[in-house]
């Protein structure tokens, strides 16, 4: 495991006694969550009987009401092949996306299941996650990892695959990886996995691994910025058309990165800020992408001082 270190050591204690709670890895995504939750099952059963012993789900999924009363609940009373010492896991992925009603049930099965059998709840949000099920369980709480640990671990897997970087542009692609994870290590590493299959580090353009991941190239985003401090909006209109692949939260994340760099009013920074959340929210919903970033660069035009 990389960084989460208050929770792993906690965690140690509880793997090397057996003696565990119920438990919630509540955080981000990919910083570790399914992994600690995998680690823990393995360790605590045997590799012939892992299979047995460990109902694994992806709650989005499959976690419904008929599910909960018939498959979990069986794999919970069923004792054929436990001794005294032996664990049953059931993980729940992506546990806060399960219906509230389906909760109350899953509830009262962590509650009437013997000792044997530990429930590892997996979130991004745990407000979603009734308190009656949070009450029962012990709460880890998962961070996005630093900077300093991703870049770290980059590192490592560049050696042991003996990836051939330039010292002169290593800590450009480095950069680059880390802000397109925003924290997320399984990001990282899936995007310097793309890269290489892509043959990009060899030629090791870290704009192409930023067009490819979604986001403006610097060069695409400098114009951008010039046409924004320009207050141009039609030119702003016209680059947007030229541009291909664009994901819109990713874009935002940029905008949100380069507004220090706009003469923005004090006052005015919170209602911007307000309006970048209402786009984001709208284009989840299914609003069109490209009328709501126009109408967000026009907004930041408008609170650019004289």
């Amino acid at each position: 495991m990389v960084s989460q270190s208050i929770a792993i050591n906690t965690l140690k204690k509880f793997a090397i006694s057996n003696d565990m709670p119920h438990m919630i890895f509540a955080g981000p995504a990919g910083t570790g969550k399914t992994s600690t939750a995998l680690i823990i099952a393995k360790n605590a059963i045997k590799k012939q009987n892992y299979y047995a012993n460990v109902l694994e789900l992806n709650a989005s999924d499959t976690v419904r009401m008929d599910y909960v009363r018939n498959v979990i609940k069986s794999f919970v009373n069923q004792n054929l092949i436990l001794n005294d010492n032996t664990l049953k896991f059931v993980i729940l992925d992506e546990a806060d996306n399960i219906p509230t009603q389906v909760q109350q049930a899953l509830r009262r099965i962590i509650e009437k299941a013997s000792s044997n059998v530990k429930f590892i709840l997996l979130c991004n949000y745990i407000n979603k996650i009734i308190d009656p099920i949070i009450s029962r369980c012990a709460v880890f709480r998962f961070t996005n990892l630093t900077k300093d640990k991703i870049v770290e671990r980059l590192k490592f897997i560049v050696n042991k695959e003996k990836l051939q970087i330039p010292q002169t542009r290593a800590n450009k692609l480095y950069e680059t990886l880390f802000f397109i994870s925003g924290g997320d290590l399984r990001k990282a590493i899936n995007t310097l996995q793309m890269s290489v299959s892509l043959e990009l580090i060899d030629k090791l353009d870290s704009n192409e691994i930023l067009k490819i991941s979604g986001f403006l190239d610097d060069k695409t985003l400098e114009k951008l910025m010039n046409v924004i401090l320009a207050k141009d909006l039609n030119e702003v209109k016209k680059l947007f058309d030229t541009i291909e692949n664009l994901d819109s939260r990713n874009f935002i994340r940029q905008i949100l990165e380069r507004i220090v760099d706009l003469d923005i009013h004090t006052n005015d920074y919170n209602s911007l800020i307000a309006f970048i959340g209402d786009i984001d929210y709208r284009i989840s919903q299914g609003a069109d992408e490209r009328i709501h970033l126009v109408a967000l660069i026009g907004q930041l035009i408008k609170y650019i001082s004289s």
